[in-house]
């Protein structure tokens, strides 16, 4: 086997592995951490639009914070590369703010401003690695089949952090299997083995992957504004994908931004089992992609394939909302509603994956037209428009809840967790209390969360699909063309 096969071959395991870790926290943070702050703590609608504001300055932040970030790793020169540093540094820090973020006992405006810090903390340390872990990609091959499958197992482990945090986390914050009996103490824990799996996982990245380095053979650019803003907005692919992309996380995110969550509850009970197993069922069926998109795609072609997932993706949301108006039983309204989740999601997931390598085949067309890549720089538009999403996201969950008036149960669950957390309560006594509660939650109320958890992603995902076939030209063909004019440049230039 040649020398450069054996690299390959390891990073293509290396790699991936080290982004198990990531997701779990990066899926607590973003599906979690609302309901950590609407079942652990007791807010009135202007604390809770103090919070949701604060989520989406520190996304506009991340307009700045992702971008310098990606110019200060493209201008990063050690013998460890420009990558790795930034891996390291930002995981352990990421790793210090989630536990302080999830084991604090203030209430009120107290909390709102230490949430504030700890926010715009996260936002930061987590940039660090995430836009290192992503602009990683195009260093470690330049072939477009190799690449694919670099993202495919990427996003294959990436969803395996997820599926593990999607499993347990619910399971073990809420219902009769939380830890310590009440979401308050569970949290805290959750939080505490999700610091220590981040750095355990990416280790495999940090020490096992071998990139090309030839960038260290070139002066290191300078950071600035100008630099940043006139590689994004001189690249027409690359906006065009950034609309596109965002739009499609936001409907992609909307169920998992806690709107999921709270309607699984006021309809099934206070169980985190319930929401497990709607989550883990709608995520596995997204494994099919992640193992074999490479070769669907390859078969299909990309504006193919996003037709077929757009008629899935809107068969599941149809069948979502079916399950949610028909008068049906509890168990088989149950059933339809996460079958139709597993359809919506799969789509969804198929349109992630081609976003994500549309988004770096935009470097090969940046060096086209202007004769550099500016990898990481072009690498940071994409966590910087998942966060973006994920705030707006919230901000839409919270507002669904003060509009359709379901603080008022999300708060009489926090008093009930605090009084178990304190002991003034047992366990039973709690379940009891909520179960009585949450029968008082009206049909116009869940209809209108529903509402917000299917039709409103079904929209965005058919706005980005018409776009992406109008606007975004670098298909297979293009793209191939591309690399064959690029390629042809380098060996002139060599001769």
């Amino acid at each position: 086997m040649h020398a450069d096969d054996k690299i390959t071959k390891k990073n293509l395991l290396m790699f991936p592995l080290g982004t198990v870790g990531r997701d779990i926290m990066y899926n607590l943070v973003t599906s979690y951490l609302l309901a950590f702050v609407l079942f652990t703590r007791n807010l009135d609608a202007a604390q809770l639009s103090a919070i949701t504001a604060i989520m989406v300055a520190a996304r506009v932040f991340d307009a700045l914070n992702d971008p310098i970030m990606g110019n200060i790793i493209e201008r990063t020169r050690t013998k460890w590369g420009k990558f790795k540093p930034w891996l390291l540094i930002g995981i352990l820090t990421t790793s210090v703010v989630i536990y302080a973020m999830f084991n604090t006992k203030l209430q009120g405006w107290a909390f709102v401003c230490f949430f504030g810090v700890m926010y715009f903390a996260y936002s930061i340390t987590y940039t660090m690695h995430d836009i290192s872990y992503w602009g990683m990609v195009p260093a470690l091959s330049s072939d477009a089949d190799t690449r694919n499958k670099f993202t495919s197992r990427a996003t294959l482990f990436a969803g395996i952090g997820g599926v593990l945090a999607a499993s347990l986390i619910p399971m073990f914050t809420a219902g009769d299997s939380a830890i310590g009996g009440n979401a308050v103490t569970a949290y805290g824990i959750v939080a505490l083995g999700a610091a220590i799996l981040g750095p355990l996982f990416l280790a495999f990245t940090i020490f096992g992957v071998t990139e090309e380095r030839n960038a260290n053979d070139e002066p290191a650019p300078p950071i600035s504004f100008k630099k940043i803003f006139s590689t994004i907005s001189g690249n027409s692919q690359l906006i065009w994908i950034a609309v596109i992309f965002l739009l499609q996380q936001i409907g992609n995110g909307i169920v998992l931004s806690g709107i999921g969550q709270t309607y699984i509850y006021v309809q099934f009970g206070y169980k985190g089992v319930f929401f497990t197993m709607f989550q883990m069922l709608g995520m596995m069926v997204t494994a099919f992609l992640m193992i074999f998109y490479p070769a669907v795609s390859k078969k299909f072609g990309r504006k193919k394939l996003m037709d077929y997932l757009m008629i899935i993706g809107a068969v599941g949301y149809l069948f979502m909302l079916c399950a949610g108006i028909l008068p049906l039983t509890s168990g088989i309204k149950f059933s339809i509603l996460t079958f139709g989740y597993m359809l919506a999601n799969f789509g969804q997931y198929g349109f992630y994956l081609i976003m994500m390598i549309s988004i770096m085949n935009t470097v090969e067309y940046n060096e086209y037209q202007h004769g550099v890549r500016d990898e990481a720089i072009i690498g940071s538009l994409r966590p910087f428009l998942t966060k973006m999403a994920s705030a707006l996201t919230v901000a839409i969950a919270n507002l669904a809840y003060i509009l359709f008036g379901i603080l008022k149960y999300t708060n009489g669950i926090s008093q009930y967790e605090q009084a178990a957390n304190a002991g003034d309560m047992t366990a039973e006594a709690k379940a009891d209390a909520i179960t009585e509660l949450l029968s008082g939650v009206q049909s116009g109320q869940s209809l209108g969360l529903l509402c917000v958890m299917t039709v409103l992603p079904l929209l965005l995902m058919y706005a980005s699909y018409m776009l992406y076939k109008k606007k975004y030209v670098l298909d297979e063909a293009e793209y191939d063309r591309i690399c064959a004019e690029l390629d042809q440049r380098r060996q002139e230039k060599a001769a």
